[in-house]
């Protein structure tokens, strides 16, 4: 049963360009069909956002669990499913299930396996995977360290005209690694491996990149020296887009003294110095995408000494939060907030979604950009609540959610 059409009023709109404008939008068989100066048709469902920012639906580019009652809650209206699942994304019969798994109130995108088994040896039927609805091809947690299986991936990958998303870790540098060098993983005694193990990935995909005309998506770059790289390589128009999550730009390795298993990720947390640099990389566009990387692990993964702890947080909760405090510092503005949340993650997926625009898909979100909150691990929507922003107050919320016009929150 198709529902009523929707027009929403009084709110202000976040458009992919310039400030939010004063405005409605009107919603018609799951698609926006006129957004501006817009008055509601009869038989219309009206809804007033009371100056709230009608935005879009948050996409959420490598997710490591569908876990819907945290995407609601943090606006998430599409997850891309990274293909680290037991078992792996990497025959067209798991990818057609995941990609049926989020009806009817999310839409999940999964991400094929670029090898059988993920073990960067023998490259997975990706062919297959695409018709059967991987949306991009991906390496998993782990880097191909095989440069000739990375080669004939990416010529696939382009003769196909599939993103490829790639874990940036040099295996053979990091090891069994926890941390990053330097004096807090000194102090702490812990396995480290230098910041260096990411441009040394960064560099050989980007030339392998280069030589194939693959477009190559990087899932996180965390390192001043590893995003020189990319920025120099968009100049010179190599295919290429980054991504990052929230973590590395607002903690930096000193989180890491008592042992917070909570802080313990992939990659590992970095100096200030590189956190500084991911937000330069973000305000100056050499990063394309933030995303959540939501990984909920409960505490027979993290309550363990740290470097027997599985990596991950709990993230699609405060990835907007997070993400607004970039514009209360003014770093960048509401309009690439969004892009960097929405319209980026979408594009690379290739859904017609993510922007607010006549003719794409009407996933949307009501968000109170100023609504204080505090994070709370022990109230969290996620199966698990570990999350290195436990205890922190944040503002930005979600408080109303629809996918394809149908309100989902």
């Amino acid at each position: 049963m198709t529902p009523r059409p929707l027009t929403i009023t009084g709110g202000k709109l976040v458009l992919p360009t310039g400030a939010p404008q004063p405005g409605a939008l009107r919603v018609a068989e799951g698609r926006i069909v006129a957004l501006g100066d817009v008055s509601p048709e009869p038989g219309d469902e009206v809804l007033n956002a009371k100056g709230a920012l009608v935005t879009p639906g948050l996409v959420d580019l490598g997710v490591f669990a569908i876990d819907k009652p945290a995407f609601h809650f943090g606006g998430i209206t599409r997850a891309a499913l990274m293909p680290d699942q037991g078992p792996p994304l990497d025959h067209p019969a798991r990818v057609r299930f995941a990609a049926q798994s989020g009806k009817p109130d999310m839409w999940v995108h999964p991400l094929g396996a670029a090898t059988r088994g993920l073990e960067g040896t023998e490259l997975a039927e990706i062919a297959l995977m695409r018709d059967a609805g991987a949306k991009a091809v991906a390496t998993g947690r782990r880097w191909i360290g095989d440069s000739g299986v990375m080669l004939r991936l990416m010529s696939y990958c382009a003769m196909l005209g599939l993103v490829l998303v790639t874990h940036a870790e040099d295996a053979g540098i990091a090891g069994h690694a926890v941390a990053t060098a330097g004096e807090m993983a000194t102090r702490l005694g812990l396995p480290s491996a230098p910041a260096e193990a990411e441009a040394l990935a960064v560099a050989r995909d980007l030339a392998l990149a280069e030589l194939t005309g693959c477009h190559l998506h990087f899932r996180q770059v965390t390192t001043a020296a590893a995003l020189d790289l990319v920025r120099s390589a968009k100049a010179r128009g190599v295919k290429v887009t980054a991504g990052v999550t929230p973590a590395h730009f607002m903690l930096s390795d000193l989180e890491l003294a008592n042992f917070r298993t909570f802080c313990r990720l992939s990659p590992p947390l970095r100096s200030d110095a590189d956190r500084q640099a991911v937000i330069a990389a973000i305000a100056d566009g050499t990063i394309d995408v933030i995303a959540s990387g939501h990984d909920p692990r409960g505490a027979e993964d993290k309550r363990l000494p740290f470097a027997d702890a599985e990596p991950g947080m709990a993230g699609a909760e405060t990835l907007l939060p997070l993400t607004l405090t970039l514009v209360r510092d003014g770093q960048i503005d509401l309009a690439r907030a969004f892009t960097l949340l929405a319209g980026n993650p979408a594009a690379l997926l290739g859904v017609k979604a993510g922007r607010l625009e006549v003719g794409l898909e009407a996933d949307l979100a009501l968000v109170e950009p100023e609504r204080p909150w505090i994070v709370d691990r022990s109230k969290m929507a996620a199966t698990a609540g570990n999350t290195p922003f436990d205890r922190r107050p944040v503002e930005g919320r979600v408080t109303a959610l629809f996918k394809g016009g149908n309100r989902i929150a």
